[in-house]
């Protein structure tokens, strides 16, 4: 019998409600807006080997958002909340989507703070890329941060993800961005078998000896990312898991967040449960904001690696 119930219960995370050891599995119910993501598109400049997202030079699955499609979303976020939220924009390279400095902008005339993800490397070293974001930073001082990601503190383990001269590539777009007094975080990764604290004692030393404007022991000015492996095999989590890990749901991401997407050859853009899940067909959620606020059942191992065990989010 025990045979029996073994073979028919699910393999793991593909049962939105129950578990492989058949226990219910957890779900995450919407609390409140704090952060609505824009896909700009996953074109990127690079292709990083483990890009969660797969971007890449010739990767456009999703593809570029346009002003005129984000702004019915910006007119829902009025309608769910009351003064200004975080909008987040991410890729792909969000500076190869032509239309970015706009994006950006209708997103800033309405008093939300904006946070631009970019690997600082020659999208955004554009001569006409810099004159709009110079721009921006004079018109609405102190609402926009871009979050530099830089994989690691050193050349070798950076460049190793990214691609020789990546690193020398992003520093020297640090270097403007910091130069022209934008607020700029760092966004790193903690890499397998380093400790939390060397791999941000180490970001720390680069960060002063650069002299960039960066609070290394400031969560929301230096993320480091837990790593994320679509191959690995971590526990899938349960409804009893948040009091055994003392989590509360309302702070996993999916409870604050949604991210809008353009599927290549959609003709709409659509919304999903998070940053990390825009191709898994079930996490997109609706069409418009107001119908994505349902529960998110926790059925992908990025959920518990991230999220849950990892205890990260990708909003400041």
């Amino acid at each position: 019998m025990t045979q029996i119930l073994a073979a028919s219960r699910p393999a793991p995370f593909t049962d939105p409600d129950m578990t492989a050891k058949g226990e219910v599995r957890a779900s995450v119910a919407f609390d409140r807006l704090k952060t609505l993501w824009v896909m700009t598109g996953t074109l990127c400049n690079i292709a990083c080997i483990n890009c969660y997202i797969e971007s890449a030079p010739d990767n456009d699955r999703l593809v570029y958002i346009m002003p005129e499609e984000l702004e019915p979303y910006l007119d829902e976020v009025d309608g769910l909340v009351s003064g200004p939220i975080e909008i987040g924009f991410t890729g792909g390279e969000p500076f190869l989507n032509p239309r970015m400095a706009e994006l950006a902008e209708i997103a800033l005339k309405r008093g939300h703070r904006v946070l631009i993800l970019t690997n600082a490397m020659r999208p955004m070293m554009r001569p006409r890329v810099q004159d709009a974001l110079l721009d921006l930073q004079k018109r609405f001082a102190g609402q926009m941060t871009l979050r530099v990601s830089l994989d690691h503190y050193t050349a070798a383990i950076h460049d190793a993800e990214r691609g020789e001269g990546g690193f020398a590539a992003t520093l020297e777009g640090l270097g403007w961005l910091s130069a022209n007094r934008f607020s700029i975080a760092l966004a790193g990764r903690q890499m397998t078998g380093e400790p939390a604290e060397a791999a941000r004692d180490g970001y720390a030393r680069l960060i002063a000896a650069q002299g960039w404007d960066v609070d290394a022991d400031n969560p929301a000015e230096m993320v480091i990312f837990p790593e994320m492996d679509p191959e690995g095999s971590p526990p899938e989590i349960t409804t009893a898991c948040w009091d055994i890990l003392k989590k509360d749901p309302a702070g996993i991401m999916c409870a604050s967040s949604r991210m809008i997407i353009k599927r290549r050859g959609a003709d709409h853009p659509a919304v999903v449960a998070c940053t990390l899940l825009p191709y898994d067909p079930q996490f997109e959620l609706a069409r418009t904001l107001k119908d994505s606020l349902e529960p998110v059942k926790l059925n992908h191992k990025f959920c518990a690696q991230f999220c849950v065990l990892g205890g990260a989010s990708c909003s400041a």
